[in-house]
Formats: C-alpha cells, sequence, structure tokens
C-alpha cells in the first residue's frame, strides 16, 4: 500500500539531478524485464533482446538476433544510463534516491512521460501522482497487462516510500 507524503520536497533530497540507479532499482528493472538471450516480440509486438533492450549499436533487434549474458549486460547498463539521463534532464526539484530509482524503472519500460515529470516538478499531489503511475502504461493492443499494472503499483510504492 502506497504511505502518502505532503511534499516531495521534503525527503532526503539530492542536491543535483545526477543521481545513478541503485542496486535496488537495477533490480527492480531486471526483474520485471527479465533475461532473454534470443530476441523476442514484447507485449506491443517490439522485437527485444537482453533486458529489455530494443537497439542494438542504433539498429532495432529482429527476429533471430542472439546475443550472450556478457553482452546483454552491457547493452543493459548503455540502456541504463540513457534512462538515468533523460529521468535527470526532465527533472527540475530534487528527489530522493527511492524516487529516482522508481522514475527510472518507468522510463526503462516506457521511454518516460511528459506528464509524468510535469506532475512531479509541479509538486502536484501525491494522490494525483501516484493515481497516474498506477494507472497508465498498463495495456497492451487495448488489454490490460497484469504484469504491467503490478510494475506499475511497485513503481508508485517505491516512489513513496522514505529513505530510511
Amino acid at each position: 500500500m502506497v504511505k502518502f507524503h505532503s511534499s516531495l520536497k521534503n525527503t532526503n533530497l539530492s542536491t543535483k539531478n545526477t543521481l545513478k540507479t541503485s542496486e535496488k532499482g537495477i533490480l527492480l528493472i531486471k526483474n520485471f524485464e527479465g533475461l532473454r538471450l534470443k530476441a523476442y516480440q514484447c507485449s506491443n509486438l517490439v522485437w527485444t533482446i537482453g533486458w529489455g533492450t530494443t537497439m542494438i549499436n542504433g539498429v532495432k533487434v529482429k527476429s533471430g538476433d542472439i546475443i550472450d549474458a556478457e553482452m546483454a549486460e552491457k547493452l543493459f547498463r548503455i540502456d541504463l544510463e540513457k534512462h538515468e539521463a533523460i529521468v535527470n534532464s526532465k527533472l527540475q526539484i530534487s528527489l530522493n534516491q527511492n524516487q529516482f530509482d522508481a522514475l527510472v524503472s518507468h522510463t526503462y519500460n516506457t521511454g518516460g512521460s511528459d506528464t509524468l515529470f510535469e506532475l512531479i516538478n509541479s509538486q502536484s499531489s501525491s494522490i494525483k501522482i501516484c493515481h497516474w503511475i498506477e494507472n497508465t502504461y498498463i495495456t497492451s493492443g487495448g488489454n490490460l497487462i497484469l504484469g504491467l499494472v503490478k510494475r506499475r503499483q511497485i513503481e508508485a510504492d517505491l516512489f513513496f516510500e522514505p529513505m530510511v
């Protein structure tokens, strides 16, 4: 269950938007993406390989592509850095590590959402942000995808989990 906080700016803040994903965030992403060494089509029919990689050296993954675990890890790190950069560049306020990790996971899966960043940057209510995270990007081809519902719930929970 999500525990709401009255303000985004009163929680163990970083001073710059140059955060890196923690091990907890990496495990979250890898848990949901799963490792596949042979190309497959995800629920959106996008060819994917490794830990959710859709491009290798600027070329779209295609049917028949195969990689090894070492390459999957290299591609994951490249993709992770790209998505960390997206999150860091879109943020206009400081966030704690849990919030950053949740946003990187969300962005890694969806490519990022200007609407979500606008809600966060404008310091919208926790309820509004949580509702948006949990109810957006949970379908594919008009069908509700239970794995995406679970992922969005966990991302929302992590976003609002206080740092200890």
